[in-house]
């Protein structure tokens, strides 16, 4: 039987002499994986599709069991040239295709993530500040995985009062009367509980224009990643990579006046 789906390339390995096992997230039936047999030769009508990042249309031959899907053929819409050419926004796309595979289950129709990942990979493409769109996926992401910090209020108390330091153990921000219950609680600013507040759950189709000081950008990234290494085990190769250029490209700016 043939299936088309629209979907996105969020894996793809080597499979024996010629062919890859590619891993697709699809917006009908969520993340599953494909074998593009004979990808890997040169000449392969294949070769293309299968590609990290590339979006399209997939045909599959799907057998009557549970085994994996044959990809027959795909016509490519978008492979978000752009993006791969810069080694920035392919190490911040790595990161997150790395972490949507690590957080979601086989054949779990999930349409908003697929609109997410389309969307942030066409901002990425277009230039778009890759370090906010990475902050704001994150944060997406955590609530996928079950985690939504509590940034409204005291997630102790329930009360609105500032100024709010952030706890990771006790799931989001702590009052002024709460922050001894967590010793270890994050100082934030206003700034960066609002953003995160903001990317939690705003629509990313509608991002503008976005400047953000370099203390906030920090404070959102070590709030971020202490969510994600206190409640996922993940070890991620990409996350990896990513956080050693982004030191690489710290050493490579001058210095500046404080």
């Amino acid at each position: 039987m043939l299936v088309k789906w629209e979907g996105i390339v969020i894996r793809s390995v080597d499979y024996g002499e010629s062919s890859k096992v590619v891993t697709l997230f699809t917006r009908e039936n969520g993340k599953l994986g494909v074998m593009a047999r004979g990808a890997k030769k040169t000449k392969s009508r294949l070769a293309a599709v299968s590609q990290l990042f590339s979006h399209g249309y997939f045909l599959c031959k799907a057998g009557p069991g549970a085994g994996m899907p044959d990809l027959s053929q795909g016509d490519i819409l978008d492979s978000f040239r752009d993006m791969r050419q810069g080694l920035t926004a392919t190490a911040y796309a790595a990161y997150i295709a790395e972490l949507l595979d690590r957080l979601t289950h086989e054949r779990e129709p999930n349409p908003f993530l697929f609109q997410l990942l389309l969307q942030t990979f066409r901002y990425l493409d277009e230039g778009v500040d890759p370090e906010i769109l990475c902050r704001i996926f994150e944060m997406k992401m955590l609530s996928v995985a079950g985690i939504s910090p509590q940034l409204s209020a005291c997630a102790n108390c329930g009360q609105q009062r500032e100024p709010y330091a952030i706890s990771v153990s006790q799931g989001g921000l702590l009052c002024p009367s709460c922050q001894p219950f967590d010793p270890y609680a994050l100082a934030v600013t206003p700034s960066t509980w609002k953003l995160l507040r903001l990317f939690q759950v705003f629509d990313l189709e509608r991002l503008g224009d976005i400047e953000v000081k370099p203390a906030t950008r920090s404070q959102l990234k070590h709030v971020i990643r202490s969510f994600m290494d206190e409640h996922l085990d993940l070890r991620l190769k990409s996350r990896a990579f990513l956080e050693q250029l982004e030191r690489m490209e710290r050493m490579a700016q001058p210095d500046r006046l404080v």
